[in-house]
């Protein structure tokens, strides 16, 4: 319906009954609409949804909808994976499809997107996160029943392969450590020797805390993981998995380390590594660290993740099975620390075909060696005779 009175006056509006819940009735009705067909055209859309039970709202635009799914997300999701899905949204994503109408959103869509992106130069990472998220986002609006389809399920790129990890050599390890302990002498000092005898992640190394310290039993305890997000605003809180909370063994190297970094009147409580005045290190200021570390001491570049590499790498080459690897790593299945470090592994394959030919030869040399003419066979087993020409029968003419 419409105001008459003028022309041009006024919007439509449409009215609709939808079928009852808990016995209640249930009426729709929305307004503001420019022209009788836009009206007619969203009712048929929301009587069409009632019977396949998808309601696309019309007026929901792609922007709106990435802004309500982004604030769902914050509650459950760690503040770092949070702040880049936020990231990419407003970067990217609104700005090339915030102004469609969500149902609006086609598949060529996508597709041109990616395709400029390629086209300007940008990183296949960055096209690969950026579609990767619009899918999941899209997926969350196909299973509230507010889009029929997923426009961009089949535009994913083929994820890009990861960049070859950088790991030191023990020897490198050790000159760094040494470098650090000669012209330093400090709790940072400690902490990359921590690092590198536990594999422990940046974030759970510096949000551990002393009470989670066992010295006596040679164990500390992962409780905690430290992240800086939106301009280096630190976030205290549990690790993401449950693999990820579990007690770490520790080396005789990693427990003088922590003697060392333990609080100066024995105090069981705060950081282990931490500021004088208590509060957390920046994750970029301990890079930085580590940096000017390795360029004092002439060893390559490597970043913080590196030395968690670096630990599990020299795990492998020193013939610890990947089984047993995983374990200090905390990954959350075998499978993970096979894809990570697998390929570190490249004589395993002529190990394993080595051992297997070795069995087999001395199961063979411990058979005995029978005689023809004594060799016994079961009934109903015929012998096998080799055909030569000069004992194959004539042919008939």
């Amino acid at each position: 319906m419409r105001l008459l009175e003028e022309a041009g006056h006024g919007s439509w509006t449409y009215c609709v009954d939808l079928a009852p819940e808990d016995g209640r009735r249930r009426t729709r009705r929305r307004g503001g609409f420019a022209t009788r067909a836009k009206a007619a055209r969203e009712m048929k859309a929301v009587l069409d949804g009632e019977l396949g039970g998808v309601y696309e709202d019309r007026r929901a635009t792609v922007a709106s909808f990435l802004r309500e799914w982004l604030a769902a997300k914050k509650e459950v999701l760690a503040p770092n994976s949070y702040a880049g899905y936020a990231g990419c949204v407003e970067r990217y994503l609104i700005p090339a499809f915030g102004h469609y109408r969500l149902p609006d959103l086609r598949l060529k869509h996508v597709d041109a997107w990616v395709t400029a992106q390629q086209q300007a130069g940008r990183g296949r990472v960055t096209i690969y996160r950026g579609v990767t998220t619009l899918r999941n986002a899209l997926n969350h609006a196909v299973c509230s029943w507010r889009l029929r389809y997923n426009p961009a399920k089949h535009s994913v790129p083929s994820k890009p392969r990861a960049a070859e990890r950088v790991c030191r050599t023990p020897d490198e390890a050790a000159a760094f450590l040494r470098h650090n302990a000669e012209h330093y002498a400090d709790r940072l000092t400690d902490l990359f020797e921590v690092r590198l005898g536990t594999g422990m992640r940046r974030g759970e190394i510096l949000a551990l805390h002393c009470s989670d310290v066992h010295l006596m039993d040679r164990k500390l305890y992962v409780r905690w993981t430290l992240s800086a997000v939106n301009n280096g605003k630190l976030h205290l809180r549990e690790p993401k998995t449950e693999a990820s909370r579990a007690w770490i063994s520790l080396s005789p190297r990693v427990m003088a380390a922590l003697q060392m970094a333990a609080h100066p009147d024995g105090r069981l409580e705060g950081l282990v590594f931490a500021h004088q005045s208590g509060l957390p290190l920046r994750p970029q200021w301990v890079l930085d660290q580590l940096r000017k570390g390795t360029t004092e001491a002439a060893l390559p570049t490597i970043g913080l993740h590196d030395l968690r590499h670096t630990a599990a790498s020299i795990m492998v080459a020193e013939g610890i099975p990947l089984a047993v690897v995983s374990k200090p790593l905390r990954h959350a299945t075998l499978a993970t620390t096979i894809n990570l470090y697998g390929l570190l592994l490249k004589d395993s394959a002529d190990q394993a075909v080595q051992a297997l030919s070795r069995a087999l030869d001395r199961a063979e040399a411990n058979q005995p060696r029978a005689r023809s003419q004594d060799v016994h066979r079961p009934n109903g087993v015929q012998e096998l005779v080799k055909v030569t020409p000069s004992s194959r029968p004539a042919a008939r003419h």
